[in-house]
């Protein structure tokens, strides 16, 4: 008998226009036999609305903005979100027993979905650990950890640990993390579960044709795609870029959006920054086209962490065979992995930009070991990083459950 995942999301995305980590993880249950039912929250739809997508049934709840949002609205979409999911839940799903349920952080306030759930259903719950909230707030500087909000959510998160029966953290680090700050979990329920993503097919192309199709022949490409937002530090990433200005054949191509997006804008003017080309969006034949000419994919996170991240943007990098360059904080253990296990790039501390500064020049003057490093990220992706991986680590950690 088909065994019934129950997937609560926070950015799903319609498969046959994109994908993330997730709809590649809830592709990967499908494929294995299982009924993938998806709960994803969507602000662009009138009404609540249930259909069939890809071979799985995906619950499309209408919710406030949960991305790309200032900190208040953000804040208050996810509080109103239990009680929407929960809602749609019990008139679209209430015929449904599930066997498993797998969800994210974020969000947090998800605990009281999950508690209604297991409780009625009597089920094992897997969390996939990925921010560690609210400290990553407090970090930020958004929240105080004195305040009444912070002891909100530190409840909930402990709330959610206790309530899971196992708990996927995306590395060492993180592991060691929990298991240092919250002494009540029980560590057994702890394990690695990196991140993952699908082999990407696309066409190969000819790199000097296309550098002439964006106007940047002769340059050395640094790439950033993504989200910008606080996490990503962009005076960290305009700090680098200014430290190049002097020479015309670096340029740095940032594709991306997100709550400091204008605050990038505005830096890289007042620097008055030539070598810095910043765009909302590009078709995904061209997205794909220019990080293939990148020479480099970038990585910046603020400073201030003291929570271990570990950027899913350098899986896009592996998959392309570009280095890793990053600019991190020194609590994350992302920055050795990349250099003494993957062997995929370089990183230096955001404190001082300066230092992979020289690390870049050391991938500009020597194209082969580039090319070398490409490939170690390449070949440590397809074998550790896909979702086949992600989905046995997650199945194996539960015995005659799924």
């Amino acid at each position: 008998m088909k065994k019934k995942i129950l997937y609560l999301a926070l950015d799903f995305p319609n498969i046959e226009k994109s994908n993330n980590l997730y709809t590649d993880l809830m592709e990967e249950f499908r494929d294995n036999n299982h009924d993938v039912y998806v709960v994803a929250p969507s602000s662009e739809i009138k009404d609540t609305v249930i259909s069939d997508e890809s071979g799985m049934k995906v619950l499309r709840v209408k919710t406030s903005s949960l991305l790309n949002v200032n900190v208040v609205k953000k804040g208050i979409a996810n509080l109103l979100l239990p009680k929407q999911y929960l809602k749609a839940i019990k008139k679209h799903y209430k015929n449904i027993d599930f066997d498993l349920i797998i969800l994210p952080t974020p969000p947090i306030t998800l605990y009281k979905v999950v508690s209604a759930l297991k409780k009625k259903h009597k089920i094992p719950v897997y969390l996939i650990l990925r921010d560690i909230f609210p400290q990553n707030a407090i970090d930020l500087g958004m929240i105080s950890k004195k305040g009444a909000i912070y002891k909100y959510f530190r409840r909930l998160e402990k709330k959610l640990y206790a309530i899971s029966d196992k708990i996927g953290c995306m590395s060492q680090g993180n592991v060691d993390y929990i298991k240092e700050h919250n002494k009540e979990v029980d560590t057994s329920k702890l394990h690695l579960l990196r991140n993952w993503q699908k082999n990407q097919k696309f066409k190969r192309v000819e790199a000097s044709e296309i550098k002439n199709k964006f106007d940047l022949e002769n340059k050395f490409v640094i790439f950033f795609g993504g989200n910008i937002g606080k996490p990503q530090k962009v005076e960290n990433i305009v700090a680098l870029a200014d430290s190049f200005k002097q020479n015309s054949s670096v340029v740095f191509y940032i594709i991306g959006k997100g709550t400091e997006k204008d605050k990038l804008i505005t830096l890289v003017q007042d620097n008055k920054l030539s070598n810095v080309i910043i765009k909302d969006f590009l078709p995904r034949n061209e997205y794909i086209e220019m990080m293939q000419i990148a020479d480099v994919g970038l990585v910046s996170l603020d400073e201030n962490f003291t929570i271990p991240n570990m950027p899913s943007k350098a899986l896009s990098y592996f998959n392309m065979k570009i280095p890793v360059i990053a600019l991190l904080d020194e609590n994350t253990d992302f920055g050795t992995w990349i250099e003494d296990e993957v062997k995929a790039g370089f990183w230096a501390s955001a404190k001082t930009p300066s230092l992979l500064k020289e690390k870049i020049e050391f991938l500009i003057d020597n194209p082969d070991q580039r090319k070398v490093i490409g490939e170690n990220g390449n070949n440590y992706f397809k074998i550790h990083l896909n979702p086949n991986v992600a989905y046995k680590t997650i199945i194996n950690s539960f015995k005659n459950v799924v």
